[in-house]
């Protein structure tokens, strides 16, 4: 059955979106009544690949209702529930069912760990993290992705994985890099966080992931990274290859205070989050929030927002992230300042502000 979304401003023209099976079919002006958008600018819907939570919520709590709603009510129409190192017991149940939320939709969990480097943990456990075991994964259902430390996986092993492959909380360096980019990994998780930094004889896994032409995933809360870095990063692999993340975690959305990620304490302080010891502990930003500030940072509108949408979405193999028939009619609209007044998913309005 069809569904038109009316007036929708569209890069400057105001037209009509014909959806059909939460597809869309049509960008043009039809003569047919539907969900009016009064004129106001529509954008594709926002991806996040990695998100561990907000709202108070946490993918490890296993409920994703919430998370799911509050990232609908800030433009991200589809997004990967990332896990924290933990037990496989743990691991097995939060993957063991991936719900309908109803709002935006989490397309299948990216699994953070725990096969990940003792030395580069950052805010998981160090305790829990451990070389890759082929039958403790396998175990796993529902995984999109998986962020592990080339070092803890062989290659013949990493050649198998049934998953979008991304290596990060690694000490490796050049080599290794390069090598697991050969036997299918695909990706840097956060780069330049929680792995070795780029030197001029040592080009680590920035240089690796320049050569290999991977795809590079960029926290973008102006706390991880330096505006500066957000621009070489930018030029070095533009819009094609630079994916916007949040890296979200429980207390985006809510007040400073004393939170918990991956079962360690997390203290919130003007909007930082930092386990105990000062240790980075995720953002407490949305991913349009991460839009936003990439836009401050002189990075063209356009490019940022296609960096959070059609970027991640080609990185996944899916049809969404576009404006586009035949592509998920996934969007929002928003007002001039970038404020979110509708988001669609699947051609259904699920948040109206």
């Amino acid at each position: 059955m069809d569904r038109v979304f009316k007036n929708a401003n569209i890069n400057g023209k105001i037209t009509d979106i014909t959806v059909c099976d939460g597809v869309i079919q049509s960008l043009e002006k039809t003569g047919f009544g539907g969900t009016e958008l009064y004129g106001a600018a529509v954008f594709p819907g926002l991806i996040d690949i990695h998100t561990h939570g907000c709202m108070g919520q946490d993918t490890m709590d296993g409920d994703l209702s919430v998370i799911a709603a509050a990232q609908a009510q800030h433009g991200t129409t589809a997004f990967l529930p990332t896990t924290m190192t933990a037990t496989g017991d743990r691991l097995r149940d939060i993957t063991k069912d991936l719900p309908d939320t109803g709002t935006a939709r989490a397309l299948g969990y990216h699994l953070e760990g725990p096969y990940l480097s003792q030395a580069f943990a950052g805010a998981q456990s160090p305790a829990l993290v451990r070389p890759f075991d082929a039958a403790e994964y396998a175990s796993f259902r529902h995984v999109k992705m998986i962020t592990l430390a080339p070092e803890c996986v062989c290659a013949g092993e990493l050649q198998k994985i049934d998953a979008v492959v991304c290596i990060g909380h690694t000490a490796c360096d050049y080599d290794m890099a390069m090598q697991a980019f050969q036997n299918g990994a695909v990706g840097v998780t956060h780069i330049l966080n929680a792995m070795p930094p780029f030197h001029h004889r040592a080009p680590g896994v920035l240089g690796a992931a320049l050569d290999a032409d991977v795809f590079v995933q960029c926290i973008c809360d102006g706390v991880h990274l330096h505006p500066a870095t957000v621009r070489l990063l930018y030029r070095l692999f533009g819009k094609e290859r630079l994916v916007l993340i949040s890296d979200s975690m429980r207390a985006t959305g809510l007040p400073d205070g004393d939170y918990e990620l991956g079962g360690q304490r997390v203290q919130v302080k003007e909007n930082i989050a930092r386990l105990v010891d000062g240790t980075l502990a995720g953002s407490t930003s949305f991913l349009l929030d991460c839009v936003k500030k990439a836009t401050a940072f002189g990075i063209p509108k356009d490019d940022a927002l296609q960096m959070a949408s059609s970027t991640p979405a080609r990185q996944l193999h899916i049809r969404a992230g576009r404006l586009a028939p035949g592509y998920a009619a996934d969007f929002f609209a928003a007002d001039a300042a970038m404020n979110v007044l509708q988001t669609v998913v699947g051609g259904k309005t699920v948040y109206r502000r």
